[in-house]
């Protein structure tokens, strides 16, 4: 009996579900943490149309330029860069790339998304304070790829190391903070009133697009607010 207690106890430890001490790793999150894991869960399993939503109306948000999310105090801005990739599940074009500076933004990209197509993945440059950081984001799982992070500080081979690992967690933690603030529109009333009526306009360059986007930036501002409180 003692082994077999000794061996759920160790089995335990190793799934991570408990520490060295046999108390809990995870602490007791409130109803609206829960909820909104519960949210995200279904954006990386099995609703991967979401991960190229959440791409497209990033791309929508960064061409007006500006920080979008704070993460640690610092407001962090995004410009999408390069090489884009467009998927959809029907239609004649199923697939279809830009390359260029400033392609993800062209019109020919545009005209593509407001025929059906969504982001599928990206190249993103994440300004955070004075550091830049780089990364490839995929809309499967939104997995960060050939990140490139700011110049290094410590001049120590181990506090490299360490410098390295926590500008990795500041860049998850930045494609995370983008993430829930797409999932509090994306849960909001104004999303299909709002939100999406303003994209469709950005896609066709309509002259009413910039009205709809201030309009959506104010209907953003209440979703935040009301999710805070």
């Amino acid at each position: 009996m003692a082994r077999r207690e000794e061996a759920r106890a160790e089995a335990a430890f190793m799934r991570g579900d408990v520490g060295v001490d046999g108390g809990a790793t995870e602490e007791q999150q409130d109803e609206a943490e829960v909820e909104k894991g519960k949210a995200r869960e279904q954006l990386l399993r099995g609703r991967a149309y979401l991960g190229r939503e959440f791409l497209t109306w990033l791309l929508w948000r960064t061409e007006e330029g500006g920080a979008l999310v704070e993460v640690e105090g610092e407001g962090v801005s995004v410009l999408f860069m390069g090489r884009v990739v467009l998927r959809g599940i029907s239609g004649d074009v199923t697939e279809m790339s830009a390359k260029g500076t400033l392609a993800p933004y062209s019109q020919q990209v545009k005209h593509s998304l407001d025929r059906g197509l969504l982001v599928a993945q990206a190249r993103l440059r994440f300004t955070h304070g004075e550091k830049e950081f780089e990364a490839t984001v995929d809309s499967e799982f939104l997995d960060i790829r050939a990140g490139k992070l700011p110049a290094l500080m410590s001049e120590e081979e181990d506090d490299q190391l360490s410098e390295r690992l926590f500008l990795m967690e500041q860049m998850a933690a930045m494609v995370d903070a983008l993430v829930n603030a797409y999932l509090v529109i994306r849960a909001g009333k104004t999303w299909s009133k709002t939100v999406v009526p303003a994209m469709k306009e950005w896609m066709r360059g309509d002259e009413q697009g910039n009205t709809a986007l201030a309009k959506a930036a104010r209907a953003k501002g209440r979703d935040a607010r009301s999710a805070r409180g």
